[in-house]
């Protein structure tokens, strides 16, 4: 039998620069200095709705903007340990199904809560809640102050 290489370990983090999905990054990086997995932080972003018709081509501001706004996110989590490995992703398109696709093959995908107090605080958004219910792998949500 043939050697086989070790099996990368990954945990991919939903990124959108909220104070949630900060939390939600933090803490998959302290997962991953536990487990010696690669973090993958993803960002997903859609075309703002355009009253009467739809955006048809890619805004490369906005997607510039999705970029810096990630990097920042990122080196602000890892200040205090620059060598976590953390890759960095912007894609357009449905979080949800994004991050279920990144999610293949991870040991984690990792995801901020984003209730507003009281009973509302018990729900989780839209993209939590597709994810918790049709992830490929188990799903953390992070819960936190709001």
């Amino acid at each position: 039998m043939a050697d086989e290489p070790p099996q990368e370990h990954r945990i991919v983090v939903g990124v959108d620069a909220s104070p949630p999905s900060k939390r939600a990054l933090n803490w998959a990086l302290r997962q991953a200095r536990c487990t010696g997995a690669v973090v993958e932080a993803v960002l997903c972003w859609s075309h703002p709705a355009v009253f009467g018709g739809s955006m048809t081509k890619a805004d490369p501001v906005l997607d510039h903007a999705a970029e810096e706004a990630l990097a920042q996110t990122v080196a602000e989590a890892v200040a205090d340990d620059p060598k976590a490995e953390v890759r960095q992703s912007v894609v357009p398109g449905n979080a949800a199904e994004i991050l279920l696709e990144r999610a293949r093959g991870a040991d984690l995908l990792v995801l901020g809560h984003r209730g507003h107090g009281g009973f509302q605080g018990a729900l989780l958004g839209s993209v939590g809640q597709h994810c918790v219910q049709h992830a490929p792998c188990p799903v953390v949500v992070v819960r936190g102050d709001n």
